[in-house]
């Protein structure tokens, strides 16, 4: 993978770089992923972003295959980090299924940090299928930014999971898995994807101190 394959955000040259994937879903460029990365570049943070096989073939294809298998989906990740240098120099993360491998490659890796934008916890309807194995020992930095009902993982599951100590979850109140919350709630999807962009920030400074 070459650097020319990133959509890149933020400065050109110099610093930390935080590197993003999209969820199972949606391409690198949804307008989810769009505000985060162009949100957090506007603090002169470089952001790149990436595709995984499978949706970068929906481009050009015209079909809409599944993800690809998890080894592909890891060394996608493991060749994206290399790409921007190695581990000490970037921060690694994603929406939903992005952010969930990357934190499965971050200690490998040797990343400053992870940053999970809803993580995947299980599936919808299937709180007994945790996908948290990982997470226990975890040794890497790690910010999950998370929907209160998110049907992948809610506030009242959460915090019963065992999850290492490294890991900082933020709670967007009664967000859904994009982080959107109903009109109901008094907050905004905006105010939202403005609070994450903050938590982000705030974290990559941190880690890349």
């Amino acid at each position: 993978m070459m650097r020319s394959d990133f959509l890149i955000d933020g400065p050109k040259r110099g610093g930390l770089t935080l590197i993003l994937a999209h969820g199972a879903g949606a391409a690198m460029d949804s307008p989810f992923m769009n505000v985060i990365a162009e949100g957090v570049a506007a603090s002169k943070i470089r952001v790149a972003r990436f595709e995984f096989p499978y949706m970068a073939r929906r481009r050009t294809e015209g079909k809409r295959p599944g993800p690809d298998r998890a080894p592909v989906l890891l060394q996608t990740w493991h060749d994206a980090v290399e790409a921007w240098g190695g581990g000490d120099k970037v921060v690694v993360g994603g929406k939903s299924m992005g952010g969930r491998i990357a934190s499965m490659i971050a200690d490998e890796a040797g990343v400053r940090g992870v940053v999970c934008l809803g993580y995947p916890f299980h599936p919808p309807g299937k709180p007994d299928k945790l996908r948290t194995a990982h997470l226990e020992k975890l040794k890497t930095p790690t910010l999950v930014l998370q929907g209160a009902r998110d049907p992948f993982g809610t506030r009242e599951e959460v915090p019963g999971y065992g999850l290492s100590r490294k890991i900082r979850l933020h709670w967007l109140e009664d967000g859904d898995h994009s982080l959107k919350p109903r009109k109901k709630s008094g907050f905004t999807l905006e105010q939202h994807l403005d609070d994450a962009v903050a938590q982000i920030v705030t974290f990559v400074e941190k880690v890349g101190g």
